[in-house]
Parts: structure tokens; sequence; C-alpha cells
């Protein structure tokens, strides 16, 4: 759980970086190596939090959602009627009869 806290910290944090950056991106051109640091922390925050992420997976500290992409589905054939021969001809077939 302590795990789950520190990675929500550290998002929080990349989200004060990166708001600090816009603010500073909006006051004008004498703060633009302030911003550019701002967003130089929020880079490497991210880049913190995939790596803390990664090997506390890895190490079995937290349990990721793991999920199949591609389900199969089996399908069972209930009815025991036997199928008929199909044609792509549309004409109709002339009935055959048996004269006795």
């Amino acid at each position: 759980m302590l795990i789950k806290w520190i990675i929500t910290a550290l998002l929080f944090v990349i989200l004060y970086h990166l708001f600090r950056a816009l603010f500073a991106m909006l006051k004008g051109q004498e703060t633009s190596k302030n911003m550019s640091k701002m967003l130089g922390k929020r880079v490497f925050y991210s880049l913190a939090v995939i790596l803390f992420i990664s090997l506390s997976s890895q190490f079995g500290l937290i349990k990721l959602n793991r999920f199949e992409a591609a389900t199969t589905h089996t399908q069972i054939q209930t009815n025991k009627a036997t199928q008929h021969q199909q044609s792509a001809n549309t004409k109709p077939q002339p009935e055959m009869q048996s004269v006795d």
C-alpha cells in the first residue's frame, strides 16, 4: 500500500511541475530558463515513476492488472439436423421425379 502512495505522490509532483511550467510560459520571455527547468524536472519524475512501477512489479511488491488481449470462444452446435447441400446457383433446379 505504501508503494501506491509513493506513486500517487510522484504523479502529483509531476502535475505540480507541469503547471508551474505553464504559468512560467504564460508570464513571458524572461522566465524561459525557469520553464525549461520545470519541464526537465517533469520528465525526470515521469521516468522515475515508470522505473518505480516496473521495478516494483518485477520484485512482486505490486500486482499489475493483466488481461487477455483476445479471448477465444467455442461454439457448440446443439441441433443434429443434417445439413443440405448449398449452391450458389440462383436458378430454380428442376425437380426430378421417378416414374413407377
